[in-house]
């Protein structure tokens, strides 16, 4: 069920636990890319509203993303301690607390659709797809909270095959509802933009019902729900402090693409559409990114219960080795493959336009945005969440935001994309210097009392 990630080469631990954790997040970044795919066959005006509601369904994303964080740290180094009372008391109340609080928020968002996505920029031609999408996919978002949270737990004792099977499954599901959903196929009604949300729905819910069945009676992860107040007040304050300042460092991702929505928004419906196919298909190319730094925390979770440091700074220098090598392939593969996949979600020239626009330009930066992901969740995973916090408020707010409005009035719209790289490439190096010389610090610290 489990495996010691405190023994052994790093670089095997790492490449091992990453693999199918990527093949996994494959899958579900391809819940969206078919979402988009099949919508985009209904027109630019739905393909425009889909674009629109990114900023918010990443900004949901990322409050589930910040339990996830806080849970994959905790039971990390309680499995660390050999504590697994501590992990199963973790696991049961983190994904309580994350479904409530998910369903908190989507409760409050289903009230609010026109005013929020007005501040965007949606136009009154997008807002009825806008609404027909959301009032659906909020209630999507609880189920797949509590669904990440358990897959979290898991990724905590070094199990990222069962993750990866799980995700794929339900990647499976969403692809084959998603075309009879929207289409109207063998007898389903023809329900467009929002059959895309129900087909998400759906595939959630399974999922969720399967996992927690598998999970409790198989592999036995949840302790009690039944337990004193205090027991699970401890549970959440102990997540908390790193699962609050993860949901705000993962906030600032749809926060700056909302700014930059809003100011595509100014230039016509067609820009909004390209940077939507854009963070499309990005995350796709990013998908070796994201499987290190989602395995990257319980590492270092592991590793900083254990005492082993010098394991700490082995990760992060393979880990900055990586990004570098991986980035360069990017920066070939995207300059041969940009506009043949944008052309994949649209036929309209101005859109295709932008989205290979964006791609040739950031993805100069992409090494960058590896690392900081990486340390960022690096920093989580030792339970120091903060450095995370401002790695990613800097780079959102201190250098793009200040960058993006000066490169928008130089070169246009492209300086907007020019600054987020600049971003990605400054934080990159400033994070991965920082780590460093925390994990120095740590081990200065415990050798000091442990020769008091």
């Amino acid at each position: 069920m489990s495996s010691d990630l405190t023994t052994g080469p790093v670089p095997a631990h790492l490449r091992r636990q990453a693999i199918p954790m990527g093949l996994g997040l494959i899958a579900i970044i391809s819940f969206d890319a078919v979402d988009l795919f099949f919508v985009s066959r209904l027109g630019d005006l739905p393909l425009a509203a889909i674009s629109f509601c990114f900023p918010v369904l990443w900004l949901l994303t990322s409050v589930i993303i910040g339990f996830e964080a806080g849970a994959a740290s905790t039971i990390s180094r309680a499995v660390g301690r050999n504590d697994q009372l501590s992990a199963r008391r973790q696991t049961t109340d983190t994904a309580a607390l994350a479904g409530l609080v998910v369903a908190a928020l989507c409760l409050g968002g289903l009230f609010t659709i026109s005013p929020v996505f007005g501040l965007l920029g949606a136009t009154p031609e997008v807002m009825p797809f806008v609404q027909d999408y959301m009032e659906v996919w909020y209630w999507s978002a609880p189920v797949s909270a509590v669904t990440w949270i358990c897959l979290a737990s898991m990724r905590a004792r070094g199990n990222t095959m069962l993750e990866g099977k799980i995700i794929i499954i339900a990647a499976a599901v969403n692809a084959i509802l998603d075309p009879i959903m929207i289409f109207g196929l063998f007898g389903f009604p023809r329900l467009e933009i929002a059959g895309a949300a129900w087909a998400t729905l759906t595939a959630n819910v399974l999922i969720l019902l399967g996992a927690l069945t598998y999970l409790h009676f198989s592999l036995h992860i949840f302790a009690t729900p039944f337990t004193h107040i205090r027991n699970v007040m401890d549970s959440w304050g102990r997540m908390l402090h790193v699962g609050l300042p993860a949901m705000l460092t993962n906030a600032i991702v749809p926060l700056a693409n909302g700014i930059i929505v809003a100011m595509l928004a100014t230039y016509g419906v067609d820009e909004v559409a390209g940077f939507g196919i854009a963070i499309r298909i990005e995350p796709i190319a990013l998908i070796a990114f994201y499987a290190m730094s989602a395995i990257t925390s319980p590492f270092m979770g592991q590793n900083i219960a254990a005492h082993k440091f010098g394991r700490l700074d082995e990760a992060r220098r393979a880990i900055g080795r990586f990004a570098i090598v991986y980035g360069l392939i990017l920066s070939v593969a995207l300059a041969v493959l940009a506009a043949p996949l944008a052309a994949l979600f649209s036929d309209t020239e101005s859109i295709q336009t932008v989205a290979v626009e964006y791609l040739w330009i950031m993805v100069i930066s992409y090494a960058g945005y590896g690392v900081v992901m990486s340390m960022c969740a690096g920093f989580n995973g030792i339970g120091d969440p903060l450095p995370g916090v401002a790695i990613s408020v800097s780079r959102a707010f201190v250098v793009f935001l200040p960058l993006a409005f000066v490169g928008q009035m130089i070169i246009g719209m492209n300086g907007i994309f020019v600054a987020a790289a600049i971003s990605n490439l400054v934080l990159g190096l400033a994070a991965y210097t920082w780590f460093g010389r925390h994990i120095r610090r740590d081990k200065a610290n415990y050798v000091a009392q442990a020769q008091t």
